[in-house]
C-alpha cells in the first residue's frame, strides 16, 4: 500500500472528508484527493507531518518506513522496516562558506540502517550537480577524516562548508571541490591546514519536490 492509499483509507476509517483533512493541514480538498490518487507523488515532509498528526499515526508509518500495530509473524522472511529519528543541528553553506550553528532545529525519521549521526540543512548551490539544492536535507556521520572524493563538512575560521575533499600529505595541500563550476577550487597549504577541521562525511540526503 502505498503513502496515497494509507491516507485514503485511514480517513475514511475516522470518518474524515476530504475537506476536513484538507483543513487540518492547510490545503484544499483537491489537493488531498490528488495525494490520495497518487496525482502528487512526492509531498512536502511539514505536509506529511501534519497529515501524520490528524490521521492519529508516525510519519514513519505513512511513509512505509514502520509498520506498527502489524502483524508480520505470519508472512516467511517478513520483517518490520525500523526507523530512526536524526537530530537537525542548523544549516551548512553550499556556496561561499558561512558559519553553520550546533542549534537543535527538530528531527527527521529515516531507515535504522542509514549510518549517520545527525543532519544539515544545505544554503547555496555548490554542490547542485549532484542533486544538492537549497534546502536538502544532509545526512552526516561524525569523523574527522574522510577519503579523496568523498563530500564532508569542513569548518575552517568559524565557516562550514560542503564539500569535496582532496588531501595530498606529500604536498601538505588541501582542496575543497564544489560540484559546480561557477565554484573556483578551495585550497589550503602548509600552515593553513591547522585550521581545518572535517567534522563528517555526507552518507545520503533527501530533497523536497514540491
Amino acid at each position: 500500500m502505498d503513502m496515497g492509499e494509507k491516507i485514503k483509507q485511514l480517513r475514511i476509517e475516522r470518518g474524515m472528508t476530504l475537506e476536513q483533512l484538507g483543513d487540518a493541514v492547510g490545503v484544499g480538498k483537491s489537493t488531498v484527493r490528488k495525494w490520495e490518487n497518487g496525482i502528487i507523488a512526492n509531498m512536502r515532509r511539514d505536509k506529511i507531518a501534519k497529515i501524520a498528526e490528524a490521521l492519529h499515526v508516525s510519519p514513519a508509518y505513512l511513509m512505509g518506513w514502520e509498520e506498527s500495530g502489524s502483524d508480520l509473524s505470519s508472512i516467511p522472511g517478513a520483517r518490520p522496516i525500523r526507523s530512526i529519528r536524526l537530530p537537525i543541528l542548523g544549516h551548512v553553506s553550499c556556496g561561499e562558506p558561512k558559519f553553520a550553528s550546533e542549534e537543535f532545529e527538530g528531527y527527521v525519521d529515516a531507515e535504522a540502517d542509514i549510518t549517520a549521526d545527525f543532519c544539515l540543512i544545505a544554503k547555496g548551490d555548490s554542490m547542485i550537480n549532484i542533486g544538492i539544492e537549497e534546502g536538502t536535507v544532509v545526512f552526516i556521520r561524525r569523523q574527522d577524516s574522510v577519503e579523496n572524493g568523498q563530500i564532508a563538512v569542513v569548518i575552517y575560521d568559524d565557516d562550514a562548508t560542503l564539500k569535496r575533499v582532496y588531501y595530498y600529505p606529500d604536498q601538505a595541500l588541501l582542496i575543497l571541490r564544489a560540484e559546480n563550476p561557477r565554484y573556483k577550487d578551495i585550497t589550503f597549504v602548509g600552515p593553513q591546514l591547522n585550521a581545518v577541521r572535517i567534522i563528517g562525511r555526507a552518507v545520503m540526503f533527501q530533497r523536497e519536490i514540491v
